[in-house]
């Protein structure tokens, strides 16, 4: 449940944005704050967890978050415009659906299961959950491509220059991220024996750097090249794990943690607006949400995926020690994030300046044509 909950609210989120504001500063700053609540939502998670378990009871936090989603249920509800009557033609891709969905979830079980079986991939239910996994995603790759009349994820899709480089990078971001944000609150809490509230607090970085990210960036982002923010956010990325790998016995806040944090969010926050302004602004409006769906499925993909062969790595250097273990994971999160960083590099993005929309560059270049058409005609008419 709570994956569905996740899977419908942000591609909405990006689809409504992406629809309501225009290329230029304007939607940069709404993206660049709509990304900042990331590490903002991240800490108060931690936060309200923190004083739960140690004043209350855990089962408050979830009482608590049950309360806050009811409310936004409401204000939901009685602000979002019902635009049903506009997409009643669209057809859902049930086919495609029917062979993704079980592919990928049978994939990530198989790598994330595989640790803790008896036997590891020698195991039975992980041999062939993984073999059906990559059956069926075969068989969706066939549906998508010559079966299906409105594909999940159509060609065009990915037809924008750039775009299948930008996506690996970021399921890869998304991947490390994800890492350091499971690996690093178990780190702080079990190797350096921090409690709860004191582990909130270290994450106040976090949120106070995503505030002032959402802030300048979303001023500055159809100033500076999208190549340079797209390099800036992967050495964030990569320098927030590297920190934590390399963390002493006895590390010094300001010099490890604090920095880690601050990397962290400029890894994840620049990132993520970069993308969503230029997925949103390259792909023509019927597509909006599809390009939200996209990125969210981008996030948890590279998110579940990172996790699955960190806990394979993790429970085959147990023997080394919790510390040791933990540094690995972050090591293979280095790896990610290098390899993100070159990938960033390679990428040439314009800054996110005001411009036309896709559906009227199409318009003017179709009057265009018809005007170049029809103007032979005109001068033999003469």
């Amino acid at each position: 449940m709570k994956g569905l909950g996740m899977s419908a609210v942000l591609p909405a989120g990006v689809m409504l944005l992406g629809k309501i504001y225009r290329p230029g500063p304007r939607k940069n700053l709404i993206f660049a704050l709509y990304g900042s609540f990331a590490p903002i939502g991240f800490f108060c998670g931690i936060f309200i967890g923190g004083l739960s378990s140690q004043y209350l009871s855990w089962r408050w936090y979830f009482w608590i978050a049950s309360i806050i989603m009811a409310i936004l249920m409401v204000i939901s509800l009685l602000s979002i415009p019902n635009d049903y009557n506009n997409n009643r033609e669209i057809h859902m891709d049930w086919w495609g659906t029917a062979t993704i969905v079980p592919g990928l979830s049978l994939v990530t079980y198989a790598l994330t299961d595989s640790a803790q079986a008896p036997n590891g991939w020698k195991s039975p239910q992980i041999l062939v959950t993984f073999l059906l996994g990559l059956l069926c995603l075969a068989a969706g790759y066939y549906v998508e491509n010559h079966v299906a009349s409105s594909p999940l994820l159509p060609a065009d899709l990915f037809a924008p220059r750039y775009m299948k480089r930008l996506v690996l990078a970021l399921w890869l971001t998304y991947g490390a991220f994800g890492l350091y944000l499971f690996y690093s609150s178990f780190y702080i809490e079990l190797v350096l024996q921090k409690s709860p509230i004191v582990t909130a607090i270290w994450y106040i970085s976090m949120i106070v750097g995503g505030l002032l990210l959402g802030i300048v960036g979303g001023f500055t982002l159809h100033l500076l090249p999208g190549r340079a923010l797209l390099v800036i956010s992967g050495c964030g990325n990569l320098l927030c794990v590297l920190l934590f790998a390399v963390l002493p016995e006895k590390p010094n806040y300001w010099a490890y943690i604090f920095p880690a944090m601050v990397c962290a969010t400029i890894g994840i926050d620049i990132s993520f607006t970069v993308s969503n302004v230029f997925i949103t602004t390259a792909l023509p409006e019927h597509y909006q949400g599809l390009a939200g769906a996209f990125i969210n499925s981008l996030l948890f993909l590279g998110v579940s995926f990172c996790l699955g062969v960190s806990d394979i790595v993790v429970h085959q250097t147990t023997d080394l020690g919790l510390k040791h273990s933990y540094q690995m994971a972050f090591w293979l999160a280095v790896g990610a994030a290098g390899l993100a960083l070159l990938l960033y590099c390679t990428i040439k993005i314009g800054s996110a300046k005001s411009d036309l929309t896709v559906q009227e560059k199409r318009q003017m270049d179709e009057t265009n044509a018809e005007g170049l058409q029809q103007r032979p005609d005109s001068v033999q008419s003469r």
